[in-house]
Formats: structure tokens, C-alpha cells, sequence
């Protein structure tokens, strides 16, 4: 691809290869339905709407799908938007190098195996250790190349060590402040508690769910790792050592509602969820305040209740990167 989508100007046409990162069919106030859209590639993702759409559309224009997109940017109420002349959904054999459609982050795996590898080392209990070590390096490539969702939060290549990187520094200074808080255990947990999305998901480039992350999904897909590493590892898989990691993993989510199959039941079960939830919101309100002018709301933000939120005229600069060190 010769030219991204945040290479076009304001009402400059376009007619090129995108990917739908998101899609919804909804009622506008008029009573018509439309596809809400947000269309993109490894520049970014903008918002558009398909007007009349009908519950067919939706299943032909669904999320993942890449499509022939004519259309131009212009400005909505202080955001960008795409306005459609036509999209039609293609065959990822028709769109070239699919990495074109992907973000990747803005730290390099190597920099971020480096500070993870200082993480895995100030881990001083012998089992958390060794099982992180030896699932690591059974999901290396995948680790440091799959993003942490689908459409959701980090949602870029090598977004999965990223989210994870971060989540290592949130803990870091947590543990700073409550000397009660296991380290070892917390860091364990951090490194752990989504590796089962290099199962859950296809890969970086157009995103899809297995048949293992749809049936059984990641909670439970890194429980099950976790036991095969420790067996493989011979480890005592009845010790409070491996029981407390596995607690950690499998409550991450915090909520029975939001797939957990327990609540966290230890201080560093429930520090772990609170700072997963933390590092995913601050992603998505970014990401989100990156697409809008200063002065101006964000559009909603599913994740967060559908709030919007304001980005002042004169903020910091939005970065996503954890800085290192």
C-alpha cells in the first residue's frame, strides 16, 4: 500500500483498501437503521456511517473484514469522519501485505522482552519463576507479536507485551507504596494473566477468535498452561505456590459477570485486576482523545459506560509507550 489513511487531507478523496475495526447496526432518530463503522489500517481508525443498512450488511460489513473503501475525510464536530461513496468487503487474498492494517506498537519487542526479562528476574520464588520463565519461552514469538484484543484495548501487534510491560511498571509502583504486596506473586500475575490470548486469538494481522477462545477462552486457557508448564516442569501441582498464580489468572477479570470464575480472593489477586482494568481504560481514553481536537469531547467510549471525555487545549502530549527503565 503506497498511502495510509491519515496520509489523505481533510475532503480529499480516497479509494483504497481498509479494514473495519468496528461495527454496529443501529436506529438513527429518524428510524433508519446504519452501521456504525470505524474504519482503518496501520495509520489509525476513523468512524463512518452506512446509511440503510439492513441486518445483511451488518453480517457483510462486520468487524475484521477488509474492505474497498471510496469515501474522503472530513470534520464532525471536532472529530474526523469518513463519508462513504461506496464499501464493498473483499478477500484478505485481494488486500496485499495484511501488516498494512495493523498498528504496531510504539516500543520494539526486543525493547520490551529486555525490561519483562528484569521483571521474570526480581521474581525470587522458585515455582512463580520457573513457570513464567518456561511459558515465555514456549509462546515467545506469538507473545511478542499478538495484540490483547480483537477491537478492544491494545488491540495493535505486539500490543499483548505492551499491555503487559505496563501493567509490570502500574505494579511496580503499587508495590512501592504497600510493602504487604507480594512482588514476586504480583509480577507473576502480570506476565501471566492474558498470555492465554496467544490461544484466544488468530494472530496480529485481521484479528479473529479460535475455536479455543470462543469455546473455552484465555482465563482458562492459561490455567491450563500454567498446570502443563508444572508438570512438565515436575513441580508439586498440589503446593500453595502453584495454587495462588493459578487463583490470580483465573480471577483477573473481577467479576463473575465479566467471565471470572472466581472473585480475587488475595490482596494480589485483587491488585492485579484493578491495575488490568486500570492500563486498559488509560489505553482506550487515549486512544480516543488521540482522534479528537483539543477543546472537544471524545466520541463515546464503549469501554468506559459510553462516557465521553475532554481534551483540554493545552494537555500533554498523548504517547501510548511505557517508558522504559
Amino acid at each position: 500500500m503506497l498511502k495510509h489513511l491519515f496520509d489523505y487531507n481533510e475532503n480529499e478523496e480516497f479509494d483504497q483498501v481498509l479494514q473495519i475495526k468496528y461495527s454496529q447496526l443501529r436506529q438513527g432518530k429518524r428510524g433508519q437503521s446504519y452501521l456504525a463503522l470505524r474504519l482503518g489500517d496501520a495509520s489509525g481508525e476513523v468512524r463512518s456511517n452506512y446509511w440503510d443498512a439492513s441486518p445483511l450488511d451488518a453480517e457483510r460489513l462486520k468487524a475484521g473484514t477488509l474492505a474497498q473503501v471510496n469515501g474522503k475525510l472530513e470534520d464532525y464536530q471536532g472529530h474526523l469522519q469518513i463519508k462513504l461513496f461506496s464499501i464493498r468487503p473483499i478477500k484478505p487474498t485481494e488486500a496485499g501485505d495484511l501488516a498494512e492494517f495493523t498498528a504496531a506498537s510504539p516500543v520494539t519487542p526486543q525493547e520490551m522482552e529486555g525490561e519483562i526479562q528484569r521483571f521474570v528476574k526480581r521474581i525470587d520464588n522458585v515455582v512463580w519463576q520457573q513457570v513464567v520463565t518456561f511459558l515465555l519461552k514456549k509462546w515467545h514469538e506469538r507473545f511478542y507479536t499478538y495484540p490483547a484484543g480483537k477491537t478492544n484495548h491494545h488491540a495493535i501487534k505486539g500490543g499483548l507485551a505492551l499491555h503487559t510491560l505496563t501493567m509490570l511498571k502500574d505494579a511496580r509502583a503499587i508495590a512501592g507504596n504497600y510493602p504487604q504486596v507480594n512482588r514476586s506473586l504480583l509480577y507473576a500475575g502480570c506476565i501471566l494473566h492474558d498470555l492465554g490470548k496467544v490461544l484466544e486469538l488468530s494472530g496480529p494481522t485481521v484479528t479473529s477468535y479460535t475455536s479455543e477462545g470462543n469455546l473455552i477462552g484465555h482465563l482458562v486457557l492459561i490455567d491450563e498452561q500454567v498446570m502443563l508448564a508444572a508438570q512438565q516442569l515436575q513441580l508439586d501441582l498440589t503446593s500453595e505456590d502453584l495454587l495462588l498464580l493459578r487463583h490470580l489468572v483465573l480471577s483477573h477479570h473481577g467479576q463473575l459477570e465479566y467471565g471470572s470464575p472466581k472473585q480475587p480472593a488475595i490482596l494480589e489477586a485483587e491488585l492485579l485486576h484493578r491495575i488490568d482494568d486500570l492500563d486498559a481504560a488509560v489505553y482506550a481514553i487515549t486512544k480516543n482523545l488521540q482522534n479528537t481536537k483539543p477543546g472537544q469531547f471524545t466520541e463515546p467510549v464503549n469501554s468506559q459506560n459510553g462516557r465521553r471525555y475532554y481534551r483540554p487545549i493545552k494537555d500533554l502530549p498523548l504517547d501510548q509507550s511505557p517508558k522504559l527503565g
